[in-house]
């Protein structure tokens, strides 16, 4: 058989022996509920380079997941691990809040550059998506002065407690409940009337996924962002896009609300913001964000690694590939042909169209929606003939395509096809 350069590279069953015996080791070392490590073993990864990963077995893999939307540039692109490399060896760690790198500076300057609207913002950094939704409702708080919060059904926002409050699903909510502020109301996602009945004076802040991702790439009506928007001018609320998973071009704009024109009080990214080093931000308007007192040496909202200075070379490498790339625009016009080409692999096929409801999504942040268990059967499917594919929605009904926004179109048709089949097995 001729070899195929677009097609995944197995030499073992999947999982193979190596990652087998690393996941009883893992057993032994880690909290059982972090790593599933049944019903079987996962891969464990050696290595990865631009939609290609290798698992400890030697087995390759095309990733369909972009380690959750992490990987926009691609893994471990040339600029980024050049970046990461000089500024580790020029400065590993700076003193984020008190002494900080020059880095740090010319991100938020960059980052300010790209906020929606062309009117320039003020940040904080954080290490994850949750510390960027932190912040942004302690903003809020500061703001408004009201800790009530609207949030959507099927919204998922971080794990930490003031994020876990706006995440709506109750396994993840019900074993710390007695812990949460309890001071989110959750409407349905992509409906302006039921917020329209909310009293002005009970909230702060709506937060919103543009489009939701872990909910599984749910986008909602045309003029949604836009009503929440207008509904926030009139009742005074502030209106924070939570675009940790939309951001830096996933959806076909560096920002998702953009593709509304909608200029949110606060904006929180992360995932794709360094391609593949822990950072995260949240942005707002100059004058919303000066509601936070000056510092005096001590400041109510930081860490330790702030504004880590290899984080931050690894972003501002990062934003200068999707830039000089294209990547943003790609984004756009491959997303529109693989949702054209999924749909047209799914009415050909008459077993497909029975086991998929719908392929929705924008740019390259696409969900194949099944019937009952069939995505998870599909995920599993996938893995087994080398794509790495993982589920989204509360049931996991969704087999999730957020691969890097780099990955050549012949990969990403190879690795769709074999993602069809296992609706199909």
């Amino acid at each position: 058989m001729a070899f195929d350069p677009h097609a995944p590279s197995l030499r073992t069953e999947i999982p193979g022996p190596r990652s087998r015996e690393l996941a009883e080791r893992l057993a032994r070392v880690e909290s059982r509920n972090v790593t599933a490590l049944l019903p079987e073993a996962p891969i464990f990864w050696e290595r990865a380079e631009g939609s290609r990963v290798w698992d400890v077995d030697g087995n390759g893999f095309i990733d369909l997941g972009g380690a959750f939307g992490v990987a926009n540039a691609g893994h471990a692109h040339p600029r980024v691990v050049d970046a990461v490399h000089e500024q580790s060896a020029r400065l590993l760690h700076g003193m984020g809040d008190v002494h900080p790198s020059r880095v740090k500076v010319e991100l938020l300057d960059r980052l300010s550059t790209l906020f929606p609207g062309g009117g320039g913002s003020k940040g904080v950094l954080g290490s994850s998506g949750s510390d960027a939704i932190e912040t942004a409702l302690k903003t809020a708080m500061l703001a408004t002065g009201r800790p009530g919060v609207v949030a959507f059904e099927g919204a998922y926002h971080g794990l930490s407690l003031g994020a876990l409050d706006l995440t709506s699903r109750d396994d993840f909510r019900r074993p710390f409940a007695a812990r949460l502020a309890g001071h989110t109301r959750f409407l349905p996602y992509g409906e302006l009337d039921p917020l329209r009945a909310v009293a002005a004076d009970a909230i702060g802040a709506v937060v919103v996924e543009p489009v939701q991702g872990r909910g599984g790439e749910r986008v909602p009506p045309r003029g949604f962002l836009a009503g929440l928007r207008a509904l926030c001018d009139t009742r005074g609320w502030l209106l924070v896009a939570d675009e940790v998973y939309t951001g830096f071009g996933r959806t076909g704009r560096w920002f998702a609300c953009e593709h509304e024109d909608v200029v949110p009080d606060l904006l929180c990214a992360g995932k794709g913001l360094a391609s593949g080093v822990p950072l995260s931000v949240c942005l707002g308007r100059r004058e919303l964000m000066d509601v936070w007192p000056t510092s005096s040496g001590e400041a109510l909202h930081t860490q330790t690694f702030l504004g880590h200075p290899v984080a931050c070379a690894a972003a501002l490498a990062s934003i200068a590939v999707l830039e000089h790339e294209g990547l943003v625009e790609r984004s756009a016009t491959l997303g529109a042909e693989t949702l054209e080409w999924l749909r047209k692999r799914i009415e050909s096929s008459p077993r497909a169209a029975q086991r998929i409801a719908e392929v929705r999504g924008r740019g390259l942040m696409i969900g194949i929606v099944g019937r009952g268990d069939h995505a998870l059967r599909a995920c599993r499917h996938a893995l087994h003939r080398g794509v790495i594919a993982l589920p989204s929605g509360p049931e996991g009904e969704v087999l999730s395509v957020t691969p890097p926004l780099s990955i050549p179109e012949p990969v990403l048709r190879a690795g769709l096809e074999i993602a069809v089949a296992g609706f199909e097995s």
